[in-house]
């Protein structure tokens, strides 16, 4: 039987989940040695409803099988597992861990999904659950795998039938939440948003975030690209408070300077661009308010991020289609390795100015520096 290798991280890292930071802080470690030794590690859980023709919510609620060794025959969500790890691990690979999980338990395949939105991080002991809510037809073929739940039991069920469930059953306490709260939001207006297309006269300024560790030719492509069709760009410097440590080696103020340098060499006036320093609260629910406390009015949003679009997406914000190139290539990660490595070829990836101003801040040095005390720990 094949290891199941769990996506781990030491607790004192955990917030850094709540900023969208994922790859940088977890690590592998078997199935067995996570649980023996209590290191947290990383799961899913999927809410899936379906709307019938006329309008009817049903709710899939998963019954346990009576095999399991926690929490047997109790009522949860629709499906849950853990997240296995992998090296470039971010939010849309921890949304097919979720779609996996369900295929392994109820049969239905990713492309029966017709939409999954992010809701939440929770902490549950040493597992940390990442909520999403999916939607699929409501005449779905369902496929209850009996060696993970009750199949009898485990079924859609309408709105009366599942107040109660939640009444009269055993229910795990943490999904019994979030079923309640579905039972008492618009699931029509949670699935159905549709954006259209903002007036020519109202496209005057977008946001575009990044940490710029450091910047490189794809984020002026992005900037570029953005100022073809706004009149204005904000941008904010995330996790500005960072600076000096192994994945954010530039301060705010030095990555200020990256992006001024960048853009009036390419004669981008001051009047089309204003830039604001975001620093990390680690409180996905409130992010997005403190961004716009940050930055005031914006018309769209732009992001590489799916952390970033899925939070403003979530809060009703028109989020624009990707824009990137070459992104294995100009990528700051990328860009920090090649100076590790004493590759030179990094300084193609930046603007020249930049790559100046790395030098006048003994970048280079800091950046190896950083690594080697990375790698002594």
């Amino acid at each position: 039987m094949q290891k199941e290798i769990l996506a781990c991280i030491d607790k004192k890292n955990k917030k850094y989940l709540q900023s969208g930071q994922i790859s940088k802080y977890i690590f592998p470690m078997e199935r067995i040695e996570a649980h023996n030794k209590k290191v947290s590690h990383l799961i899913t859980r999927l809410f899936i409803l379906s709307i019938t023709p006329k309008g009817k919510i049903l709710y899939l609620v998963q019954k346990r099988s009576n095999t399991k060794n926690t929490f047997p025959e109790y009522f949860t969500d629709s499906s849950s597992g853990h997240v296995i790890w992998e090296k470039s691990l971010d939010l849309n690979k921890i949304k097919k861990n979720a779609l996996r999980e369900l295929e392994e338990e109820f049969g239905i395949t990713p492309k029966m999904v017709q939409k999954t939105l992010f809701h939440d991080i929770n902490i549950e002991g040493d597992e940390i659950a990442y909520i999403f809510f999916g939607i699929v037809n409501h005449d779905v073929a369902l496929k209850p795998n009996a060696k993970e739940l009750d199949v009898y039991s485990s079924k859609f069920y309408n709105k009366t039938e599942l107040k109660n469930l939640l009444e009269t059953e055993k229910n795990i306490d943490y999904s019994k939440q979030i079923w309640n709260k579905l039972l008492n939001i618009d699931i029509f207006s949670l699935f159905e948003k549709n954006f259209e297309p903002l007036n020519k006269d109202r496209n005057n300024i977008a946001l575009f975030i990044g940490r710029f560790q450091p910047l490189h030719h794809g984020h002026l492509f992005v900037l570029r690209t953005i100022l073809k069709s706004y009149k204005k760009v904000k941008i904010g410097i995330g996790s500005s408070q960072l600076g000096n440590v192994i994945n954010d080696p530039f301060t705010s103020e030095e990555r200020r300077k990256f992006l001024t340098a960048a853009l009036e060499k390419r004669k981008i006036s001051s009047k089309k661009y204003e830039i604001f320093e975001i620093p990390d609260i680690f409180n996905a629910k409130k992010w997005v308010d403190h961004v716009i406390s940050i930055v005031g009015e914006v018309h769209s949003i732009f992001s590489n991020s799916d952390w970033v679009r899925e939070l403003f997406t979530k809060k009703g914000f028109k989020v624009e289609k990707k824009i990137s190139i070459f992104k294995k290539k100009f990528n700051a990660n990328n860009i920090r390795s090649l100076i590790i490595k004493n590759d030179k070829k990094w300084k193609t990836l930046v603007p020249k100015e930049v790559a100046q101003l790395i030098k006048e801040y003994e970048g280079l040095n800091r950046i190896k520096s950083l690594h080697e005390k990375e790698e002594n720990l």
